[in-house]
């Protein structure tokens, strides 16, 4: 049996079983009006009849985007993308979390960027990770389906312990915490929910070597069925954040992928990634301090 069929078995049993640990996604509003402000070209953004599905445009004048109504402070958080088809290169759709809306200098980010490409291309997505604004933790993987064809679910798990970026129910990359305070991990900031749209043909296809074909123009990605079940942020301090046996996403099955979760992702770093920088030792040459932590534990 060919490779790729074994793994789309693996995916539907993973899916299954991660559904079960990853149990309890509360829809929030009914529409994304309940949920999200808009934000840059507002005429660029247009909805379905019954306000579910959002979808972004980019022309060469400028992009778009939205931010949460509410900030959150641990929890899961997921949204159903369907990106820009065809011809995208220069063109990235940002899904994200973020502890400040003008990219603040000590803010703590959680990043999702889908990097564009030629027609026929494979989408390259880009996970990365700030804390108090310092970045650079980028890791890039291939994606086992056409990201364009259809809606896909793009999660995170965000709780003290770790950061895990789900794909369709599949873990594609686990970011641990250490067991001391250190300047790796977001764990101090609430963080907001953004996504844009935006022109990086400076570096996101073939490292800038490939620009934007404007026209092809309008590039537009979609978005729907946000689902959230976190700890809303309440100032000074929620109680949420520290009650471990209130909420799933912060108890001991949350802290660890399970032994099944476990083989997929394994499977998916042999056969999809595409770049590492806890394995980049020439921009690296004393590796982050975290590149030593174990995502397996």
């Amino acid at each position: 049996m060919a490779m790729s069929t074994l793994f789309s078995i693996a995916v539907l049993v993973a899916a299954s079983f991660l559904l079960s640990v990853f149990k309890a996604q509360i829809s929030s509003g009914s529409s994304f009006y309940d949920d999200f402000t808009l934000s840059g070209a507002v005429e660029q953004v247009s909805t379905s009849s019954d306000g579910a599905i959002w979808s972004l445009a980019l022309t060469n004048a400028t992009g778009c985007g939205f931010a949460s109504n509410e900030n959150y402070m641990f929890g899961w958080f997921s949204m159903k993308l369907k990106l820009v088809g065809g011809d995208s290169a220069g063109v990235v759709t940002a899904y994200y979390m973020c502890s400040d809306d003008n990219t603040g200098a000590t803010r703590d980010e959680v990043d999702y960027e889908f990097l564009g490409n030629t027609t026929g291309q494979p989408y390259i997505l880009q996970t990365n990770v700030y804390k108090n604004g310092t970045g650079g933790r980028e890791v890039r993987h291939q994606l086992w389906f056409d990201p364009t064809a259809d809606f896909h679910s793009y999660s995170i798990l965000w709780n003290d312990h770790q950061i895990v970026f789900v794909v369709d129910n599949i873990a594609i990359r686990v970011y641990k915490n250490a067991n001391y305070t250190n300047n790796f991990f977001p764990n101090t900031q609430p963080m907001y929910i953004f996504s844009s749209i935006w022109n990086a043909d400076s570096w996101a296809t073939d490292g800038g070597l490939v620009h934007t074909n404007w026209s092809y123009a309008p590039f537009v990605s979609s978005y729907t069925a946000f689902t959230v079940d976190a700890c809303l942020w309440v100032d000074p301090y929620p109680a949420c954040v520290n009650t471990t046996s209130q909420n799933w996403w912060d108890q001991y099955g949350a802290w660890h992928l399970s032994e099944d979760q476990l083989l997929d992702y394994g499977w998916v770093q042999r056969n999809l990634l595409v770049y590492d920088y806890c394995g980049d030792t020439v921009r690296y040459p004393i590796l982050p301090e975290e590149c030593s932590l174990d995502p397996y534990s």
